[in-house]
């Protein structure tokens, strides 16, 4: 059965805090958004007016006070500060009290939010091999009962996850690079990644590893959902859509640029030195509704089935009413 073609919001949890947060979550149910997704960051990107309110609780809130909506992560690290047993147990009690509207989206990672912990930051390929144990795991945990286990980098002895849903919490799989992007195809319920690169990156690399983990699973592009973010600024005023992105210049930072830092004073101080042109690079930044819906469209043509849209500005309900009013109506007319 092919994957419904779905329009999410992107809730700010660097930007805002978390009863901002619930309210904005609410709005976009009311506005006609399908799915509600946050990042789950132990500190933000920026230092000044940063926020980082944690993810676990947040999604139980938000489930009790919204009722159709799907939430989830994206994402969460299930791999150093949270043992992935623990992620289980969280997202089975999530699961059970919210049959079908959870999604656990899993990454390998930032230096930001591990280092501070006092935790080791290993190499990118033990990142990877790590968060596919955790998944490997935590499936384990949701269908088996009394589970030892004895992985390269996390065990467990007799565990048992006592309350979880009937129906396993989708499991989807951030990636940006060809390695994570192939093992989501090959064993995720999703694929999440960003918009705003090089249209290559997508054309010639990603979609192509993600057919070929595709492949190798033995699946089809409709046992997958294909979820991006997409980075979006759209006002009636032009140069107020362009300023908004300023906050999350860090986005524009080239991988040289920022891999590594684990301080958001020292993140902020090197995302301030870019222009502007550059922070709103990673945008689709428009004043026109016609033009707005011609550049998400490129992302739907390529094969995308679930657009979470993240727009930088502070005033969200302002966007969300702009967005449920002008943009979200002509989307669903046109990819129905």
């Amino acid at each position: 059965m092919p994957i419904p073609m779905r329009f999410g919001y992107k809730a700010s949890s660097e930007q805002f805090g978390p009863r901002e947060l619930l309210d904005y979550a609410i709005l976009a149910e009311e506005m006609g958004f399908d799915s509600v997704f946050l990042s789950d960051h132990m500190q933000p990107w920026m230092h000044d007016g940063g926020h980082a309110p944690a993810a676990l609780p947040w999604l139980g809130a938000a489930a009790e006070r919204t009722s159709r909506v799907l939430l989830g992560t994206s994402v969460l690290t299930p791999t150093f500060r949270y043992h992935p047993g623990v992620v289980a147990q969280a997202f089975g009690t999530l699961g059970a009290m919210h049959p079908g509207r959870m999604i656990l989206g899993v990454g390998t990672g930032e230096a930001l939010n591990e280092v501070t912990l006092g935790l080791e930051w290993p190499e990118s390929p033990e990142r990877f091999q790590r968060m596919k144990e955790a998944i490997t795991l935590i499936r384990k945990l949701w269908t088996d009962e009394r589970v030892t286990f004895e992985g390269t980098y996390y065990s467990t002895s007799n565990a048992t996850i006592y309350d979880r849903p009937e129906t396993q919490v989708p499991i989807y799989i951030g990636a940006s690079g060809p390695a994570a992007t192939r093992l989501a195809g090959r064993m995720a319920d999703g694929w999440i990644t960003t918009s705003g690169k090089d249209p290559s990156l997508y054309t010639d690399t990603l979609l192509p590893a993600f057919d070929e983990g595709i492949e190798k699973g033995n699946r089809s592009r409709d046992d997958v959902d294909t979820l991006i973010e997409v980075k979006v600024s759209f006002r009636p005023d032009l140069v107020q859509a362009k300023e908004n992105t300023r906050f999350w210049a860090p986005l524009a930072l080239k991988p040289e640029e920022k891999t590594g830092i684990h301080d958001p004073i020292e993140m902020q101080r090197r995302a301030e030195e870019l222009p502007i042109e550059r922070a709103a690079s990673r945008f689709i930044v428009s004043d026109d509704v016609e033009q707005h819906i011609e550049a998400i469209a490129t992302y739907v043509e390529l094969g995308f089935r679930h657009l979470v849209f993240h727009d930088p500005g502070h005033d969200q309900e302002a966007f969300l009413r702009l967005y449920g009013e002008q943009v979200l109506p002509r989307l669903r007319e046109r990819f129905r």
